[in-house]
């Protein structure tokens, strides 16, 4: 599986933060040797930090700005720091206080969202889930990952986002690949009702619903993982491994420009609804 654009975004800013401290150190006039004895380090920790290979603490960050005499841009590296790292939290991480709190910790950033566009090329998105789907979800990521059984609470935050589908101040554009629609989530009753509630959902005057042919040509625009656009100011994508967020504007517009080229792909209104409804029936 080719690496997402998302993380190798990361990755570079990672090195790209690397190499600015590595400047800083050779203005100073310091070799890495040198650096390295001054703040009590092994010498491999420098190259490793300067390539990108190791991330820095702050602490870290602090005592090379003041062995370089950069004290006064210690602010900045932090702040560029802090950036860096929470491009990236792996699921460990975000959920380690359980997935109630996981659910919790990205309301703020739903309520304040009055523009969403999502594709999905393996489930139903968050914002149109039945809560039976919800749960089914929920259940076998707790499985999987061995986390604390609080599924029924992370269930109940994750309806407060449904609330959001009948204010008038906010618009969801959904896009999902064919196969989401067959790839069954619990069982075929919970997977049914699930794809009814999509018909339902789509005649929201909020709701643009758009579904991804199989057997479409692709070559303009081919599946790519699972992202989410609020508004124009940041896009979260789930990876097996973690969860990216990404504010820098010009990455925010490439999946602008993506969820553009998958739309025109995509049918809506009556066509689509076909084919939910063609995925109900291989239920039964």
């Amino acid at each position: 599986m080719p690496t997402p654009p998302a993380f190798s975004n990361a990755q570079k800013a990672k090195r790209d933060f690397g190499a600015r401290l590595g400047e800083i150190r050779k203005t100073a006039g310091l070799t890495a040797r040198a650096l390295a004895s001054s703040c009590g380090w092994h010498e491999s920790k420098v190259s490793r930090i300067e390539n990108g290979k190791t991330s820095p603490s702050a602490d870290d960050i602090r005592l090379w700005a003041a062995q370089c005499d950069a004290s006064d841009q210690i602010g900045d590296l932090v702040a560029s720091l802090e950036a860096i790292e929470g491009m990236f939290v792996q699921w460990r991480r975000m959920e380690r206080g359980g997935l109630r709190r996981a659910h919790e910790s990205v309301m703020p950033l739903w309520q304040r969202t009055r523009r969403f566009r999502t594709y999905s090329p393996w489930l139903i998105p968050g914002a149109v889930q039945t809560e039976s789907y919800t749960r089914a979800l929920l259940r076998g990521t707790a499985a999987r990952r061995g986390l604390p059984d609080d599924v029924e609470d992370a269930v109940r935050v994750r309806n407060e986002r449904l609330k959001l589908l009948h204010q008038k101040d906010r618009t969801f554009a959904v896009l999902v690949e064919e196969a989401v629609l067959r790839n069954v989530m619990g069982d075929t009753d919970i997977m049914a009702g699930q794809l009814g509630y999509l018909l339902t959902v789509s005649e929201l005057p909020s709701v643009s619903l758009g579904v991804l042919p199989l057997g479409a040509d692709r070559t303009a625009m081919p599946p790519v993982e699972d992202f989410w656009i609020f508004d124009d100011a940041q896009v979260n994508v789930e990876l097996i491994s973690g969860y990216l967020t990404i504010t820098q504007p010009g990455e925010v517009a490439m999946y602008a420009d993506a969820f553009a080229r998958l739309f025109k792909i995509a049918v809506v209104g009556a066509p689509a609804r076909r084919l939910i409804a063609s995925a109900i029936e291989a239920l039964q």
